[in-house]
């Protein structure tokens, strides 16, 4: 169970409807939501007054998000700082420094996601340089994520072949609040029984004319689409020139 989001609350899962119980459960998550939101508008009204872009990039646990970003360090040459949130361990953050970036690690404990109170937090201690670009490397989790605003300027979903092509409906909150969805690790699709435009289909109802980017980590197949994107959002030449 996650402390701070009460998912797994027995409240929700057995009151009856009408009930107190479910009632109040309800009003606690609505006014933790809403301070989350109020002080992810706060965390990226700062970013912006620095000309700092920054990006949710959030996953299932696998997929591909710490591969993706140790790549994006070494190519794309711009500043990049990253916020790494696991439940334990210090080894995503680890590789990100070694690969060339600031990185602060952030262990969550029993908690499923990163919150805003979180990231701005840690931006005291990463203090990321006027006009570079900052990652937030979420949980791996396909549910609490897509419900906690950051402060990001875009939420990037990253999935993996192997993980089949059913994900968008079975976490749609994450995919409907999706800006990018990355399929990551194509050089498996020939193993694997994955229908490509059937998964891009599903995200699209969720998320009306969201691009799928499919492209593979490990061979470099579709990553001149990601950084065109990552560019789009105003990381150019080497630095963020605003969201």
């Amino acid at each position: 169970m996650c402390d701070t989001c009460g998912c797994g609350s027995t409240a929700r899962d057995t009151g009856e409807p009408g009930d107190a119980s479910e009632t109040e459960t309800l009003t606690v998550e609505e006014r933790l939501l809403a301070k989350n939101d109020d002080l992810a508008a706060h965390v990226r009204a700062s970013l912006d007054a620095r000309g700092i872009v920054a990006l949710n990039l959030m996953s299932s646990p696998g997929a591909g998000k710490t591969s993706l970003l140790e790549r994006t360090i070494r190519d794309l040459g711009a500043e990049i700082c990253v916020i790494e949130g696991d439940q334990e361990t210090s080894y995503d953050a680890d590789r990100i420094r070694a690969a060339g970036a600031r990185a602060v690690q952030i262990n969550t404990g029993a908690g499923c996601h990163l919150d805003a109170r979180m990231v701005h937090d840690a931006l005291h201690q990463l203090d990321p340089p006027p006009g570079s670009l900052l990652v937030v490397e979420n949980v791996g989790n396909l549910v609490c994520p897509a419900l906690f605003d950051v402060g990001e300027h875009a939420k990037v979903v990253v999935v993996s072949v192997t993980e089949g092509d059913d994900k968008p409906v079975k976490y749609p909150h994450m995919f409907a609040a999706a800006d990018l969805v990355v399929v990551n690790k194509t050089d498996l699709l020939p193993y694997v029984d994955l229908d490509l435009d059937r998964l891009t289909a599903q995200a699209r109802s969720l998320r009306p004319g969201v691009r799928v980017l499919p492209l593979s980590v490990r061979t470099g197949e579709g990553l001149d689409a990601w950084y065109a994107w990552v560019a789009s959002k105003g990381v150019r030449d080497g630095a963020a020139v605003g969201a």
